[in-house]
């Protein structure tokens, strides 16, 4: 399921803000300007996002500070969203967006 909504994200993206897809981390990610901005982990999107939306974001049930590797080394500016909030998920990619460029 979180890769039909981080596939919508990919067409919403690359149709709105001239992104990209990559890899980051070995993760599929899309990347405005060259820069990752958002990711698929699991079955969570996980997003970039500036201070305020970042503590919004982490209000959510269920999500919390991305550690890709797993080892507890979570990266600050980055938040796993899971599934159940796919409904924001829009909006958290385009402040994503703008918070990469």
């Amino acid at each position: 399921m979180a890769v039909d909504s981080y596939e919508n994200l990919v067409t919403y993206m690359t149709d709105n803000f001239d992104a990209t897809s990559g890899q980051m981390f070995g993760k599929r990610c899309i990347k405005i300007n060259g820069k990752a901005g958002v990711a698929l982990f699991k079955e969570y999107l996980v997003f970039k996002l500036p201070k305020e939306k970042l503590e919004e974001a982490l209000s959510l049930e269920g999500s919390n500070l991305w550690d890709p590797s797993g080892k507890g080394r979570v990266m600050k500016e980055w938040v796993q969203i899971p599934i159940i909030h796919r409904a924001k998920f829009e909006a958290y990619a385009k402040s994503a967006a703008e918070y990469v460029r």
